[in-house]
């Protein structure tokens, strides 16, 4: 791996480092996502919890039950508000980190498309890629 991935807020209070390799992002355009980014929906990674640690800073954590079911523990900013990652829901052992807030891009692109029968009609997706209903 080339150098570690590194991401924060958009005030800069929260920063962070990923050990691990980001090349498949996921787009969820679920009710939750829509919301929470005021927009069409988020662009995620999913890594290994274990290759993420906060360099800088201390999230704030808000909970609810998203549309699979599971209790999502969402950290966020409380400065700025910028939502930075959440343990992937049934699966504590994996985040899913808003690819909005990394510092880097390259290599990354969006492989799969989720919850797409919540997509809001004005949100762009690409059709062309595999779909799944369920997180």
């Amino acid at each position: 791996m080339s150098e570690p991935l590194t991401g924060g807020c958009l005030c800069g209070a929260i920063r962070y480092v990923v050990e691990a390799q980001v090349e498949g992002l996921v787009a969820c355009y679920c009710s939750d996502c829509r919301r929470m980014t005021s927009a069409g929906g988020s662009v995620n990674a999913v890594v290994p919890a274990s290759a993420f640690r906060l360099t800088k800073g201390r999230t704030q954590v808000f909970t609810k039950t998203a549309d699979s079911g599971h209790a999502l523990h969402r950290h966020f900013c409380g400065d700025c508000g910028s939502w930075l990652y959440n343990p992937m829901g049934g699966d504590p052992e994996r985040l899913v980190l808003k690819a909005g807030a990394f510092n880097r891009h390259d290599g990354m692109r969006i492989t799969l498309n989720l919850w797409a029968r919540s997509r809001a009609p004005w949100a762009p997706m690409d059709a062309s890629l595999a779909t799944r209903e369920a997180g």
